[in-house]
């Protein structure tokens, strides 16, 4: 009986975790936390196939004569401790029920000190269209003030939405967008220095809305340097579904 009790934890488990799985990106956006968008199908599919391979082997552990819990089943004597430990491994799946991680903050941002890769200067940028203040992806920002030879930032008021970061600095602190290639695991921070307003507490989510101070120095200078922002208005919002860039 124990080893068909065994096979039933182990189903229920699967199913369990492909119930987890499904929840998370089938019928909410939890999984953008973890990985990019285009993620989602294969999520589904894995949860599902999950689900039904987990409820395949339920029906073959409970069918008569196949090891339910009616038939006789031989090694009793060595498996009682098998169900009770395979249990555990149901506290992932309670975790992801319960106590879903969030998307990487401040804490992980605080800790990586060394810039995102960059690749080669561009020499055009899309120019800047309005007259208002431009919504703009905190990674363009840096792109444009680093890189583009027209200095299209130069006088215009750009929007930055992502969440605080506590400089070491003092009279500055940091908009910051976590960015990601594929999942979490390789995520690094884009960070721009805002000066002239008060930081709120880290990890808030702000749009920020100021001008590009443009750096002096005419080489730039060894160690890590993230753009700047002159500050004029702030406004605290709620953490965006797509928390990565």
């Amino acid at each position: 009986m124990a080893a068909a009790v065994n096979r039933v934890t182990q189903n229920l488990v699967l199913i369990m975790l492909g119930c987890a799985v499904l929840r998370i990106s089938a019928f909410s956006t939890t999984y953008l936390n973890y990985v990019k968008p285009g993620f989602r199908p294969f999520l589904i599919g894995a949860g599902a196939v999950l689900m039904i391979l987990g409820v395949a082997g339920l029906i073959q552990a409970w069918r008569p004569g196949k090891g339910s819990p009616g038939a006789e089943a031989h090694g009793h004597d060595h498996a009682h401790g098998g169900p009770r430990v395979a249990w555990l491994m149901c506290l992932p799946v309670f975790a992801i029920f319960m106590i879903a991680p969030p998307a990487l903050g401040s804490f992980a941002a605080a800790r990586s000190e060394t810039p995102p890769p960059r690749g080669q200067a561009l020499t055009a940028f899309t120019p800047l269209s309005g007259d208002g203040p431009v919504d703009m992806p905190i990674g363009e920002f840096i792109g444009r003030a680093w890189d583009d030879d027209s200095r299209s930032l130069t006088g215009r008021t750009v929007r930055l939405t992502g969440f605080v970061v506590p400089s070491k600095k003092k009279g500055q602190w940091y908009v910051t967008r976590m960015q990601i290639a594929c999942c979490a695991a390789d995520a690094f921070p884009l960070k721009v220095a805002v000066k002239g307003i008060q930081a709120p507490p880290p990890d808030t989510w702000v749009e920020v809305t100021g001008t590009w101070i443009p750096q002096t120095f005419g080489k730039m200078p060894n160690g890590v340097v993230y753009p700047q922002l002159s500050g004029t208005d702030l406004m605290k919002v709620d953490t965006p579904d797509e928390p990565y860039e």
